[in-house]
C-alpha cells in the first residue's frame, strides 16, 4: 500500500481542483481540514468513510464532504479521483 499520486490541476484563491491517483490497496488516510470537498469519481472503486459511515462508489459518482468531517478511503480498483477544494489548500502547494 501508498499513498495516491497527487496533481494539482487548477486553482485561485477560492478553488483548487486535484486529481488523484490510486493503486488498488492504497489509502487516503482518515484526517479532516476547513475546506469543503467535492469528489468525483473518474474511475476505479473505492469503500470511503465520511465521520464513521462507510460506503462504496465508483465511476460517475460524486459527493460533498463537509468542512472538518473526518473522511478517508481505501482504493479497492485502481483509478482517479477529482477532488475540488473551497477555499484552495495552501498546503497542497
Amino acid at each position: 500500500m501508498s499513498d495516491p499520486t497527487r496533481t494539482v490541476l487548477a486553482h485561485a484563491p477560492e478553488l483548487m481542483v486535484v486529481r488523484f491517483a490510486f493503486r488498488a490497496g492504497d489509502r487516503g488516510a482518515l484526517h479532516s481540514h476547513p475546506h469543503v470537498q467535492s469528489t468525483y469519481v473518474q474511475s476505479g472503486r473505492y469503500r470511503f468513510s465520511i465521520d464513521g459511515r462507510e460506503f462504496e462508489v465508483g465511476p460517475g459518482d460524486a459527493f460533498v464532504i463537509p468542512s472538518g468531517a473526518e473522511h478517508g478511503c481505501l482504493c479497492l480498483e485502481p483509478g482517479e479521483l477529482i477532488d475540488s477544494f473551497t477555499p484552495r489548500r495552501d498546503d497542497f502547494l
